[in-house]
């Protein structure tokens, strides 16, 4: 083995690895420490950021420390990703990403006081040129069958616009008649605040050790639209928004993003300040943030082993109610208009709706000035929802802030993945229930790393799945779970 082929390949993706942790922490101080006035002198830094990686990345001397590396045995997955990651960045011109990156600092202030007042108009200039920037990136692309299918697989790798399709076909051919079921029940109800938000807090942090968060290498703060980032495995930070006139919010918002961020944190070490130390893709990213939040947080044997706790925080309350009560409250199915907010049944539609507006934005067929109501009408199509304003409409979401299109399909190939490994570690851990109800949450964060945390990049999110479930992408696993669950909860 030639060891000094493979120090210098590592030496590069160091290098790489720093960059994107001073673009993260960046990215984290952004939304939650920055002052408004700070996004120009932002903009530019993250600017400058951005060019240096992707110069280095696109630097022809890597393609030649990736041969003479993968020759003297470097890992084949890392040498996979990294080629991967080389060959799109000599696609792309570094003045396309410097400028998405300089838009995106300046639309996130823009973004924020435009939901605040509700008003779009005051936004659609800069979404207008994200539009715009994601077709040339699209461009330099010209083999895809989709132009769609560039941006997408920036976040999911392999991902097709046809694939995609075809999943969410069957997503919402089998969602739209359970749903309609559910809403000849009777609603079962909120469980009311007031909720102070130090109590929501506690609780949030006391579930969150259980599942594996340590506040030595984690750290927790607010943002107007929760997210998790990690400057390695030893520094994850995750941000909450709660409300105290509800308790699921923050709850469940931190349930999310530990998931995130157990994820990051059960990377193998050996991948440290390389390239592939992260999530593979977003879809399996966001299958480990929804299986956490949902699979367990929402749970009968989580409750369970919760409630007694819950109600020493909120007694006036929760005091009285047995875990049934509780479980039908907080898995109300109720369609409703925020996507963050919506229950287990409906999600994925809105994540339909803004794939289908995504696809139309980028091909022409719609116009950025349409766009909110286009939105409201799909709100109507989908889920029979009336958008009363823009901030609750098509302004809710920070990711188009961002100018990050291609995004939003993960969230429900995410949900999908999350019910097919739920599957599989039930076959694997016949007991899982029960551990869940004594409160031990180790056998499942366990066989999530063996599984799927370990190999960051160096196994493609399709391998994981396959090697994980023995199947690909299916969507069979999710409505098996959602017609059971729900069955039960409104004895369908």
């Amino acid at each position: 083995m030639n060891d000094d082929a493979i120090a210098v390949l590592r030496a590069r993706l160091a290098e790489l690895s720093d960059l994107g942790h001073a673009a993260m922490l960046l990215e984290w101080d952004q939304q939650t420490q920055m002052p408004p006035r700070g996004a120009q002198a932002r903009g530019g830094a993250a600017g400058t950021i951005e060019r240096l990686a992707h110069e280095r990345t696109a630097d022809p001397a890597l393609a030649d420390m990736l041969t003479a590396a993968e020759a003297a045995g470097e890992d084949p997955g890392l040498i996979r990703a990294v080629r991967e990651d080389h060959e799109r960045a000599v696609r792309v011109p570094a003045r396309i990403l410097v400028e998405m990156t300089e838009t995106a600092v300046e639309a996130q202030g823009v973004w924020e006081r435009a939901k605040e007042a509700s008003d779009f108009a005051a936004f659609a200039p800069l979404l207008q040129r994200h539009v715009a920037l994601c077709r040339e990136y699209a461009a330099c692309f010209p083999e895809v069958e989709h132009p769609y299918d560039a941006l997408m697989q920036r976040y999911e790798p392999g991902a097709t616009t046809a694939e995609v399709r075809t999943a969410f076909a069957r997503l919402r051919e089998g969602l739209v008649p359970l749903i309609a079921a559910i809403a000849e029940k009777p609603d079962p109800g909120d469980l009311g605040g007031p909720f102070p938000v130090a109590d929501q807090r506690t609780l949030a942090l006391e579930m969150a050790a259980s599942m594996g968060y340590d506040p030595e290498s984690w750290r927790i703060d607010e943002a107007a639209h929760p997210f998790m980032v990690n400057m390695g495995r030893e520094d994850v930070r995750i941000t909450t928004k709660e409300d105290e006139s509800q308790l699921a919010m923050g709850l469940f918002g931190v349930l999310h993003e530990t998931g995130h961020g157990l994820y990051e944190h059960g990377i193998d070490p050996r991948w440290d300040r390389t390239t592939v130390g992260t999530g593979t893709s977003l879809a399996v990213h966001e299958s480990q943030s929804r299986l956490w939040e949902n699979m367990v947080g929402r749970s009968r044997p989580f409750w369970a082993h919760w409630l007694p706790r819950a109600q020493e925080l909120f007694p006036e309350r929760l005091q009285g109610l047995e875990v049934d009560e509780v479980l039908r409250r907080i898995n109300v199915v109720r369609p409703s208009l925020i996507r963050v907010d919506a229950d287990e049944a409906t999600y994925c539609l809105h994540v339909l709706l803004r794939f289908e507006l995504e696809l139309a934005l980028l091909d022409g067929t719609l116009e950025v000035a349409d766009l909110p109501a286009a939105w409201n009408a799909k709100m109507r199509d989908l889920l029979g929802v009336d958008v009363p304003d823009d901030a609750h409409g098509v302004l809710q979401d920070v990711h188009w802030a961002a100018g990050i299109f291609g995004y939003f399909p993960t969230y429900a190939l995410g949900t999908i993945v999350a019910a097919q490994l739920w599957e599989a570690a039930h076959v694997a851990l016949p007991d899982l229930d029960h551990q869940i109800g004594a409160g031990n949450l180790s056998g499942l964060r366990a066989w999530l790393r063996e599984h799927v945390h370990q190999y960051g990049r160096t196994r493609t999110g399709d391998e994981l799945l396959r090697e994980a479930t023995g199947h690909g992408l299916d969507p069979a696993p999710l409505l098996r779970y959602l017609n059971a669950k729900y069955g039960a909860l409104y004895d369908l």
